[in-house]
């Protein structure tokens, strides 16, 4: 075989392994967004569609949150996708234990991520938020996405719809994501939330 053909050859496949490496590299779309980098900070951990949270088998008034994430067109379910949240405790602080380090100083230790399946879907096992002590906020939940690309972005947070401190003052217009009001339903001794989200929907200058 010609030396320039294999030469060629060489030089395209890194090329493309240096534009693929590019479109990985993070990017924040969306406006600012403060504590949307902790959407990163999975680190090595090999994420799937279901994550536990900490104190989740030991909390009075255990949660799981639930839903499917499509890709932006409504309908395809969204393969790859990782979503992190993050909310307070039932005492309505973020808790930490003081070797936090990066966003958990802020966030705490209530907080994870998942990778969606070929089905979208995902699920979370953790307790119910409570709002901020001695202020008006209603109890919360933060969502994130990070996709393939390196494309990331925060979602409309989850409130819920019973909270007598929410008011239509917390809602975001156009929601980002999709609604961020849900129901707080019942399912034997756990509490359910069942929400869905669309990619792109909502956040200014999406692809």
């Amino acid at each position: 075989m010609d030396l320039r053909i294999i030469i060629f050859g060489i030089s395209l496949l890194l090329f493309s392994c240096a534009r693929s490496q590019q479109q990985l590299a993070p990017i924040l779309v969306g406006g600012p967004c403060e504590g949307c980098e902790a959407v990163l900070e999975y680190g090595k951990r090999d994420l799937n569609a279901v994550d536990t949270l900490p104190e989740f088998a030991s909390a009075e008034n255990k949660l799981k949150i639930t839903g499917t994430i499509y890709e932006a067109d409504g309908s395809t379910p969204a393969e790859d996708i990782v979503l992190y949240i993050h909310h307070t405790n039932a005492d309505g602080v973020y808790p930490t234990k003081g070797d936090e380090k990066d966003w958990a100083k802020r966030h705490g230790y209530l907080r994870g991520w998942i990778k969606t399946g070929k089905d979208g879907e995902f699920t979370f096992y953790t307790q119910v938020p409570a709002g901020y002590p001695d202020r008006r906020t209603p109890a919360h939940i933060h969502p994130y996405i990070l996709e393939p690309d390196g494309s990331y972005y925060y979602l409309s947070a989850y409130f819920f719809e019973d909270d007598p401190r929410f008011t239509k003052d917390h809602m975001e217009d156009p929601p980002r994501g999709s609604k961020g009001v849900v129901q707080l339903t019942k399912t034997g001794k756990m509490a359910l939330i069942e929400r869905d989200f669309v990619l792109g929907q909502g956040i200014p200058g999406y692809k």
